[in-house]
């Protein structure tokens, strides 16, 4: 389960106010560029206020190395936000993984710029963390976030387990539409369908292509993690 919900994005450009934007194409890689960050910032050493004592933060249930730097920009300003986001496990609890804000660097406009005590107080921390694992973290993992055999969907309504294999309806009528696209994937992943976007197809009763696209938006929106090469569905 760990390994799953590590294997999606933890940012995406959907998951930002408005007034913020991801870089297109960014500058840092979150994936092949972090662990460099981190390791200039010394981020996996934990500084004693003592003089001379400096051990390695040992943690036994957060791994320092899942954690992801993400490029941000305020469309106003300019301001540049480099966000560390790193899911935080609770030692005897099911791996939910929530996905929190661990580490933050203001970058202004133009280099010596001063930071703007404003956009200090500004930044939408909160609502950044909010919008992760409403959007997307409760996709990738199935039915374990089923309580009761009901789920809490992000606009409100209640999805019960069993109907997550049913038709899925209009895109613009069906509130959640892309996440029981989701879903229901993913259901049909873990139940070793070896072609789900065909079966998705069979159970909607649409062409294959509408499926694709269906699957592709909730790739693209991301709540579902990249698809891999060779792989049918």
């Amino acid at each position: 389960m760990v390994e799953e919900l590590e294997s999606v994005t933890l940012l995406v450009a959907a998951d930002l106010p408005a007034g913020w934007q991801m870089p297109e194409p960014s500058p840092i890689d979150p994936e092949h560029d972090s662990s460099e960050i981190d390791a200039a910032l010394r981020y996996e050493r934990w500084v004693d206020p003592a003089p001379g004592l400096d051990r390695r933060l040992n943690s036994s249930h957060n791994n320092n190395d899942s954690g992801r730097w993400f490029l941000i920009q305020h469309v106003e300003s300019s301001t540049r936000v480099l966000l560390r986001l790193q899911r935080q496990y609770v030692m005897g609890e099911e791996p939910k993984g929530e996905v929190r804000i661990t580490g933050i660097v203001y970058l202004p406009e133009w280099a010596g710029d001063p930071v703007a005590s404003p956009m200090l107080r500004n930044l939408p921390t909160s609502r950044i963390e909010a919008a992760i694992p409403n959007r997307r973290q409760f996709a990738v993992t199935g039915a374990s976030h089923f309580e009761g055999g009901t789920m809490t969907m992000p606009s409100g309504r209640t999805l019960r387990s069993e109907d997550v294999m049913k038709p899925l309806g209009n895109p613009k009528r069906t509130p959640d539409f892309y996440e029981v696209v989701a879903l229901q994937h993913t259901r049909l992943t873990d139940d070793g369908e070896p072609n789900p976007t065909a079966k998705m197809a069979q159970i909607s009763r649409v062409p294959l292509s509408t499926a694709q696209g269906w699957v592709a938006r909730a790739r693209r929106k991301g709540l579902l993690p990249p698809g891999r090469r060779g792989r049918a569905g």
